[in-house]
C-alpha cells in the first residue's frame, strides 16, 4: 500500500470514526434506546481506532534510538 493510498484510508476511518461517536451521542440523547445498537456502535469505534492507530504506524518512519 503506497503512502497516498494509506492517508486517504486513514482520512476515510477517521471521517467514520467520528461519525459514530455523533452518531452514539445522539442515540443515547435521547433517553431511550437500544443498549446493543450502542455497544456496536462503540464495540465498531473500538476497531476502526485499532486501525487508525496501524495505519498511523505505517506513516511514520521507524525510528532506532
Amino acid at each position: 500500500m503506497d503512502e497516498d493510498a494509506v492517508r486517504a484510508r486513514l482520512a476515510f476511518l477517521k471521517e467514520e470514526h467520528g461519525d459514530l461517536d455523533t452518531a452514539t451521542e445522539a442515540i443515547q440523547s435521547t433517553g431511550l434506546y437500544d443498549l446493543l445498537q450502542v455497544q456496536r456502535l462503540k464495540k465498531r469505534k473500538l476497531a476502526l481506532k485499532d486501525e487508525i492507530k496501524k495505519l498511523e504506524g505505517l506513516l511514520l518512519p521507524d525510528i532506532i534510538a
